[in-house]
């Protein structure tokens, strides 16, 4: 089995709504995400997925909610803009394109960290 990673950045503020302490206040972070995909099988150039092309992918979604006030963003005005939900909505998002739709690339988890020392990382059962 081969795993690659890829990693993105985005600057963006939230607040967690009901949350008992400062984090209920308007404050942003500088998020750090990770993109791990994985497979069993290389393509003719050696590759699971060029690097370049897993990077992009990343890119667009991160793009979407760069120098953004998350809790403004469908789905965050529904549910709070936690690394948790942030990771899964990425990985959401990351599913639907084509190269996940076949049984040789898995999209195996993304990770993401608002500080440097704190992360949540989503994946499926």
């Amino acid at each position: 089995m081969f795993e690659i990673k890829v990693e993105e950045e985005f600057e963006a503020a939230h607040r967690i709504v009901n949350y008992p302490g400062k984090c209920d206040r308007l404050h942003g972070h500088n998020w750090k995400v990770e993109l791990k995909i994985s497979g069993s099988r290389l393509d003719e150039l050696g590759m699971l997925i060029d690097f370049k092309a897993a990077k992009a992918m990343l890119q667009e979604v991160v793009n979407s909610l760069d120098h953004r006030f998350l809790n403004e963003l469908e789905p965050f005005s529904e549910i709070n803009p936690t690394a948790e939900n942030i990771a899964r909505y990425i990985y959401q998002e990351l599913k639907q394109r084509e190269i996940f739709c076949n049984d040789s690339v898995h999209l195996a988890a993304v990770c993401v960290w608002e500080s440097p020392r704190a992360c949540a990382t989503y994946t499926e059962d």
